[in-house]
């Protein structure tokens, strides 16, 4: 069986007895990377906050690595939060040393993994740069350095990708993988990026309002909502859509028709066989169409489902 390395039993917290967390229970594995996905607001941060003893919950049990949290060794969780927390007139070693230097690394061990990890993050030519002069990806990069300077055994990681280009982030997402495979490392990813979750996550907790909504890989779970392709359709008069709506029911293989923000969204098997039949309906009724696609399920139809709502309004 594997390892659970953190369990949480019935977790709540509330501010002004308003539930944030509400009744969570969850077990993280060793050396998983461990999605954590919900919109701003639905309780990630919080049970983040709690497991780092930053906050103490209304109720329930943190177990790390079987301890309590309060008897577990702080030192072996290293978390990078969402803002980046840096000094800017210092270098980027002068950060990591200085971090270092906070939890005893004794100076030759030290010295190595300032030069590791630089090297790692593709930071190692910027060493002697202050912060100020950074750009943005490169501090956010920076900013997983001072969580991992003290080789922690679980990473926590609050939206590491927020606000950078897609050329950083896949950086960002090969040292993640790297952390896991080649360190061994247990990965507490909290995210609103569908292809963050994805392209990253063994397992995923989608969380609103303080629940815990579903948690299966990232493949089951979006097998879950159904079989089929999705086709997204967008009139060029919305006003429309309902006729539309009720002329495709007509057709046969059509599981499923919503509409969404001005969008008809259908599912159906063997969608590309399907759509002469969808645009002619559209043709019969003298409707015109704007745009019509085809792909796959997603995460963020899984959320969608669970939460009648988009992950980010």
């Amino acid at each position: 069986m594997m390892n659970d390395v953190i369990i949480l039993e019935n977790l709540v917290k509330e501010f002004n007895d308003i539930p944030v967390v509400d009744g969570l229970n969850l077990k993280i594995h060793k050396g998983e990377i461990f999605g954590f996905l919900g919109p701003n607001g639905a309780g990630k941060s919080t049970t983040i906050n709690m497991i780092m003893g930053l906050l103490e919950p209304t109720k329930g049990k943190i177990l790390i690595e079987g301890n309590d949290k309060s008897h577990f060794n702080q030192g072996k969780i290293g978390i990078c939060p969402q803002d980046i927390v840096l000094w800017d007139y210092l270098t980027c070693k002068e950060n990591l040393h200085l971090m270092g230097k906070m939890y005893e690394i004794p100076e030759d061990i030290l010295n190595k993994q300032i030069i590791d990890i630089l090297d790692k993050l593709q930071l190692i030519d910027k060493i002697d740069s202050k912060v100020s002069e950074l750009s943005g990806g490169m501090k956010r990069r920076l900013n997983i350095a001072m969580a991992i300077i003290h080789d922690p055994d679980i990473i926590v990681l609050d939206e590491p990708s927020e606000g950078l280009d897609p050329q950083s982030r896949i950086l960002l997402w090969e040292y993640i993988l790297y952390l896991k495979e080649n360190k061994g490392k247990t990965i507490i990813l909290t995210t609103h990026l569908m292809d963050e979750a994805d392209k990253l996550s063994d397992r995923i907790g989608i969380i609103d309002m303080g629940k815990l909504l579903k948690l299966d890989t990232a493949s089951n779970l979006k097998k879950s909502i159904g079989d089929g392709d999705i086709v997204e359709i967008e009139l060029g008069d919305h006003t429309e859509n309902e006729k539309i709506i009720k002329s495709l029911k007509n057709i046969s293989e059509i599981k499923n028709i919503t509409s969404m923000k001005n969008r008809i969204q259908l599912r159906l098997l063997n969608a590309v066989t399907k759509l002469p039949d969808i645009i002619h309906v559209i043709d019969e009724n003298n409707s015109s169409l704007k745009d019509i696609s085809i792909r796959q399920n997603t995460l963020e139809d899984v959320f969608i489902e669970l939460t009648g709502k988009k992950l980010r309004n």
